[in-house]
């Protein structure tokens, strides 16, 4: 069965119909394109065909290109990448001038898109070479252009011709944000043409094609006299939209994001030429960016190997173990966030905490929530009620009855946890799964307080649990393959991306997060000046940097962890010197944002104003400073090399949930594609060599690994002995 077929009715209009055998969401591929051509030519050269409608045989339109088809097309090279593309905007052209005469523009057959729902990447491009665009009135259709999103850009002619519609400034957003939108907000902003009721899309779309003229099949790029809205770089107007694009594009990506800049200069070039050599310039920035290792990196973790996480690919092969009622015992923050998440899943829950009083108000953060989302107008009255009618708030553990799940988000208290856990297992039934969200207990010793410690499981979450899209499960030594798979499909229903690592002190993001943040605070006890450390963080594109993240994350747990650390560590605990900077900040009541004092100042409204002028009196500030990459390679090195000691130790087993956990986890510079991904693009011997130079200067924590000095010896990457070791 192909991607596309025909059919022509008696009135002789055409319809182009995209229907993928075997996917739920129509994606292009070089095939699809291919079969696509081969039906427009056919079209258009059938004189009983008067027009031609696009639409979809699915409920959506398409969900773009499939980016495995991309990341395989940088194997063939430069040359291959550019001549394939140069095809796509072959095609598409020839949709765009529909036979007509290249001279007068007259005679071509108009040639609409009638989009269902859903339309993203080449599921707009190739609508924004049709003549015009049709969307059904579908509130859940997204239509725009992600591409910026997974370490690429628009590159099928939607860079060019989105700008030449609307103009660089009304067209940013859509390019350099991926900004989604509904099918009447599309509208507005002039993505599409026409917004009608679902059941009338067809008929309208036949009925424009058999009333269009001439004219109106002319693009206004290809009309005499055109001017680019908001006019071009040299234009007075447009000089300064394209000086504060730049400025924009540098300062939210760093440098670090070489789609961004690429994007940029397609538009910028493009708009001084004809459209075709802009096409050609724009194919040209594409293939550049494609060949670049971070957008493969990206595209690897952010989508190939992200959904692949999100399928299964380590799931054990026990039966279906979908949740159909959640007990949640902790109504605060963590434990209010996952009641709501699961309830906006679908999912009937029970959630408690000791008093009925303390449940209601962790009932009272989903409506909260569910309030937020409805001035936004994402979530109806109906929608609301459907949602809080599925949370009970009690504090009777005897409601549990029934439940397959139970998440536990109590104190990071073991005992108050063993508490919980036989209270738990003592109103469950026998094949109940009991997970425990914690962030640094250890599963296995947690587990000791189950009578069934096979079905007991660890689920971290991270917060605030409804924006964050990781969750951490972690395996105990005695944890069955039947709790991995209930862990595994609840992430799945409740729509995020799971990870599942073996049992340790911090598990895996924890075990990259602390040592990150330590650094930073290190840096500054050895007189590193403040400012430094930030900027050096989030020039390499990490979203925070390490002062600014204790803050958020607040000073006060810094301690209660360090002091559990050394605890369990005794005398090769090795953060002595972190502990003495973080201790003296908590003494002085600077415990991070909550307090309005951290590292950071703040304004009485919790605004971050700035770094607290009172570091500097308290860790002098060193005459000598570090050069940028110096601290660039102590903050990036000190989370990689705990990335590798983790796969070294067993606690990861797939370094695709090492990358996507990374990214998705605490933000790990997503240029990079993640740890592993970062350190095959530099390369095992400069990684081992810049470790041998900060171990000599900041001791043995920068040592590195057995692992990683025996792939530099060898020439290894760590993707290429994924794939051999998976072959």
């Amino acid at each position: 069965m192909t991607d596309f077929h025909i059919t022509t009715d008696a009135d002789g209009v055409a319809t182009i119909t995209w229907d993928v055998a075997a996917k739920s969401m129509n994606v292009m591929s070089m095939a699809g394109f291919a079969k696509l051509d081969g039906l427009i030519d056919a079209a258009l050269a059938d004189p009983a065909v008067k027009g031609i409608i696009l639409t979809s045989g699915k409920k959506d339109f398409a969900g773009g290109m499939d980016l495995n088809v991309i990341a395989q097309m940088r194997t063939g090279g430069a040359q291959a990448i550019f001549d394939g593309v140069m095809q796509m905007h072959a095609v598409l052209r020839k949709i765009e001038r529909a036979g007509m005469d290249p001279k007068t523009l007259k005679g071509g057959k108009p040639i609409v898109a009638a989009l269902p729902g859903t339309a993203l990447g080449i599921g707009l491009e190739l609508p924004l070479s049709c003549h015009r665009i049709i969307a059904a009135d579908n509130p859940k259709a997204k239509i725009g252009l992600p591409e910026i999103m997974v370490g690429i850009f628009p590159g099928a002619g939607g860079t060019t011709r989105l700008v030449r519609k609307l103009g660089a400034m009304a067209a940013a957003p859509f390019l350099l944000e991926g900004k989604l939108s509904d099918p009447k907000k599309a509208k507005a902003a002039g993505l599409i043409d026409e917004v009608v009721a679902p059941e009338d899309l067809l008929t309208r779309a036949k009925e424009w094609v058999l009333t269009a003229k001439d004219a109106d099949l002319v693009k206004p790029w290809d009309a005499k006299g055109y001017k680019m809205p908001g006019g071009t770089p040299y234009h007075p107007a447009g000089f300064m939209t394209f000086v504060g694009a730049s400025a924009m594009v540098n300062g939210k990506t760093q440098g670090v994001y070489p789609a961004a800049k690429a994007l940029l200069s397609a538009v910028y070039e493009g708009a001084l030429v004809p459209f075709d050599t802009a096409l050609k310039i724009e194919a040209r920035q594409f293939t550049s960016v494609l060949m670049n290792p971070s957008s493969t990196a990206m595209i690897r973790s952010l989508f190939i190997n992200k959904e692949a996480l999100e399928k299964g690919a380590n799931r054990p092969q026990v039966a279906d173990q979908k949740v159909a009622k959640l007990g949640v015992i902790g109504a605060g923050m963590m434990g209010a966030g996952i009641a709501y998440v699961a309830a906006n899943a679908g999912i009937a829950v029970v959630l408690i905490d000791a008093t009925l009083e303390a449940a209601e108000r962790g009932r009272a953060h989903s409506e909260s929530l569910l309030d937020k989302g409805m001035k936004r107008g994402k979530v109806t009255a109906e929608k609301k009620a459907e949602v809080l009618a599925r949370i009970t708030a009690t504090a009777d553990y005897t409601a549990l009855a029934g439940c397959d799940l139970i998440v536990e988000a109590v104190f990071e208290d073991p005992k108050v946890k063993a508490e919980v856990t036989a209270k738990v297992e003592a109103a469950v039934g026998p094949d109940c799964i009991f997970a425990t969200n914690t962030s640094t207990l250890p599963i296995t010793a947690l587990a000791k307080a189950s009578a069934r410690p096979d079905q007991f499981i660890g689920i971290h979450f991270f917060s605030p649990v409804d924006k964050m899209m990781l969750v951490e499960i972690i395996r105990g030594k005695e944890t069955g393959d039947r709790a991995v798979a209930k862990a595994l499909d609840f992430v799945r229903q409740i729509r995020k991306t799971p990870i599942v690592v073996n049992d340790a002190r911090f598990f895996y993001a924890n075990r990259c997060i602390i040592p990150y943040i330590n650094e930073g605070i290190r840096m500054v006890a050895e007189g590193v000046e403040p400012a430094l450390i930030e900027n050096a963080a989030k020039l390499v594109g990490m979203p925070l940097g390490p002062l600014q993240l204790v803050d958020e994350t607040s000073i006060d747990l810094g301690v209660k962890i360090a002091k559990a650390t050394r605890a369990a560590m005794g005398d090769a605990y090795p953060d002595g010197a972190v502990d003495e900077v973080i201790f003296r900040m908590a003494d002085q009541g600077r415990l991070g944002r909550k307090a309005n004092a951290g590292f950071y100042t703040y304004s009485d409204k919790g605004e971050r104003l700035g770094l607290w002028e009172g570091l500097a009196a308290a860790w002098p500030v060193a005459d000598a400073q570090p050069d940028l990459a110096a601290v660039q390679h102590r903050l990036l090195m000190a989370q990689v090399l705990e990335a590798v000691r983790a796969l070294e130790d067993g606690v990861l087993t797939d370094i695709r949930e090492g990358d996507v956990g990374a990214i998705l986890g605490w933000g790990f510079a997503p240029w990079s594609g993640g740890p592993f991904g970062w350190l095959d693009i530099l390369g095992a011997a400069r990684a081992v060599e810049i470790c041998d130079n900060l171990a000599a200067s900041h001791g043995p924590r920068f040592a590195a690994p057995a692992l990683l000095r025996d792939m530099a010896t060898k020439g290894e990457t760590f993707y290429q002995t994924a794939v051999s070791q998976a072959a």
